[in-house]
């Protein structure tokens, strides 16, 4: 994956397409590969359908951007937040665009912020088009965000004293992601595609990091996450026909990973 930790991102938000459940969870995500500079949400706040949405914007400060629906049947704030992303482009203080929606109309803005040079990040439903997930550079399902649960697990611990033991029952957490996808034989064929690609053409390695980048460039809402694995390396690791070796370097014996195909 590129290193995008340091970008400055404009996060608009159509609030039409995506539900408020987990916003603390997109926030987050976000966070991951930038910071918000802008942070702005569309919808027309008379309607009752977006109430959920407003017990979250002053928690997480969003700012909300009021566009009556002039038309019935019609969303009329895609319309204010390709104007706004246009006019923040044009201003040069961003880096990068997060559009969370799940709608196709997009499209072309995130096409054409691409073309200006910015990053573009996708979070929207697994509904979400395909042709709008292939605009951007990377695509976040909010199935994962939601799925990224903690779990408390009951441990019996037992400790000692001058006495007797004393027997007590803490709670561990741990993080689980259930998998929106399956690991099939399409994505193995894909993984082992890519691998081969661009690997060495003497040995066959390839180091996890390039392969990683490579894969991006191919399929922007390909996430380990997706398959119920937090890295990469984790999902790799559960194919059989992929070999994985770990070579160290450097002063701390920095531990790098590289794959082929058997």
């Amino acid at each position: 994956m590129e290193n995008t930790r340091e970008l400055r991102l404009a996060v608009l938000i159509d609030a039409d397409n995506v539900p408020y459940s987990n916003i603390k969870g997109m926030l987050e995500e976000i966070a991951k590969y930038g910071t918000p500079t802008f942070k702005r949400i569309y919808g027309d706040w008379t309607k009752p359908t977006l109430s959920g949405w407003k017990t979250v914007l002053l928690e997480n400060a969003i700012t909300p951007v009021q566009q009556y629906s002039y038309t019935s049947g019609k969303n009329s704030s895609d319309s204010a937040l390709i104007i706004d992303a246009m006019d923040i482009l044009y201003t040069g203080r961003v880096d990068g665009f997060c559009i969370v929606s799940s709608d196709s109309d997009f499209t072309r803005l995130a096409t054409r912020l691409r073309e200006a040079g910015m990053q573009v990040f996708g979070i929207g439903e697994r509904k979400t088009p395909a042709a709008f997930i292939a605009a951007c550079n990377k695509f976040i399902y909010i199935e994962i965000l939601k799925k990224e649960v903690k779990i408390e697990i009951p441990v019996v611990v037992t400790s000692k004293t001058k006495s007797k033991k004393v027997i007590k029952e803490v709670k561990v957490v741990k993080e689980e992601i259930v998998p929106v996808a399956t690991i099939d034989k399409e994505l193995v064929k894909f993984i082992s595609d890519s691998i081969n690609d661009i690997a060495d053409e003497e040995d066959g390695w390839i180091s996890l990091s390039v392969l990683g980048s490579m894969i991006m460039k191919k399929k922007p809402d390909f996430d380990s996450r997706n398959y119920g694995h937090k890295k990469l390396l984790n999902l790799i690791r559960n194919i059989s026909t992929i070999e994985v070796d770990e070579r160290t370097s450097g002063k701390g014996n920095v531990p790098h990973f590289y794959i082929r195909t058997k």
